[in-house]
């Protein structure tokens, strides 16, 4: 048979640009992390300040180039490997969490990061996200949503609103939407997270935590999408409205908003609002969160729901467990020291029957 190349020394993909000197050290900024390729997005389109926020960061994460890898599916944002000088794969639709999750279980030293969308995660790739999510495999998922379907011109997603008008629902749209949040945690995700495309600051911390995070991490992002679905978020993203419509979720740090003047407490188990310059109630009274109970994650992720709530954003959960790949990587030496190496060759080799002991 012929003789594989190790799989434990990665080579550094082919350069795009002109070779530099030996004496001169390439500066690893944006640049370093942006190919040659002309970037096909809408002008105007929330993805071009994703893509920059990530470029710019990449830098920062102290991981060789040439260890990181970028994987989509279908979809506007899947075609974010094309736009990262780094490995990638533009997979199929849905499948991205299957792709990621093998290349993560073979090659666990590899930094991987899995773009994905609304439609493609969510409708039919939903199975496969849930079991990515539960299993915990060590890696980074954005997923954008936009609430419609930008590729296709503009059909209604899994996560549109009841009563969104598109060409897929000339009459509105009927289905509930999916809470992105709300499913994550519900599949056992060790890292649930939201954030915006216009808001560069938040976005970037919220990247660098989930990058931290040794597990999936799955960050939602509000994109905007100014050709099918424009102004979706604007309660959210512009200063006329944004403070009053946004929570901030800060570990150890009581739920205010609207510039400290309302906060966040409980009801039983329902978040209600309270006034700070009205009432008796004061800041001690506001909920104090903590991203590590999962019941309040999961409380807190179903104010999305609620329009009369502000919407927030942060970590909902941090969970610290074991990742798929180490459990398997443990199983895979457990039982190699018990049974003994096999011969892949030999086995091959032999009859047309095998037997399984």
């Amino acid at each position: 048979m012929p003789t594989l190349p190790p799989i434990n020394k990665p080579t550094r993909p082919p350069s795009r640009r002109p070779p530099t000197s030996s004496a001169t050290k390439p500066k690893v900024d944006r640049k370093a992390y942006s190919s040659d390729q002309d970037v096909r997005w809408c002008p105007g389109c929330g993805d071009y300040a994703i893509l920059a926020t990530v470029q710019r960061l990449m830098p920062q994460l102290d991981v060789k180039r040439e260890n990181v890898v970028f994987i989509s599916g279908i979809g506007c944002s899947s075609r974010f490997p094309y736009y990262m000088e780094t490995y990638g794969m533009h997979s199929i639709h849905g499948r991205a969490p299957t792709i990621a999750t093998g290349l993560k279980a073979s090659r666990p030293e590899l930094d991987v990061w899995m773009v994905t969308g609304d439609g493609d995660a969510l409708s039919i790739g939903g199975n496969h996200l849930i079991h990515i999510l539960r299993r915990n495999v060590n890696l980074q998922i954005l997923l954008f949503n936009n609430q419609i379907y930008g590729l296709t011109k503009g059909q209604f997603s899994p996560t549109s609103e009841i009563g969104k008008v598109t060409k897929s629902s000339p009459f509105g749209s009927v289905s509930p939407p999916f809470n992105p949040i709300s499913v994550s945690l519900g599949a056992s995700s060790s890292f649930s997270a939201r954030t915006l495309d216009r808001d560069t600051k938040h976005l970037t911390q919220i990247l660098r935590r989930a990058h931290e995070h040794q597990g999936t991490s799955f960050v939602e992002i509000y994109q905007n999408c100014n050709i099918y679905n424009d102004g979706a978020f604007f309660d959210f993203t512009e200063k006329a409205t944004k403070s009053d419509r946004t929570i901030f979720l800060e570990h150890g740090k009581p739920m205010l908003f609207a510039n400290q003047t309302k906060g966040i407490r409980l009801d039983g188990f329902m978040p209600v609002v309270f006034d700070l310059e009205k009432g008796n109630l004061s800041v001690s009274d506001a909920l104090v969160y903590d991203e590590t109970t999962l019941e309040l994650a999961e409380i807190v992720s179903r104010m999305s729901q609620q329009p009369t709530m502000p919407r927030p954003f942060g970590v909902f959960y941090s969970e610290q467990r074991p990742t798929y790949e180490q459990l398997l990587q443990q199983q895979v030496e457990e039982v190699t020291k018990k049974r003994g190496s096999g011969d892949l060759g030999k086995l091959l080799h032999a009859a047309d029957t095998w037997t399984i002991s």
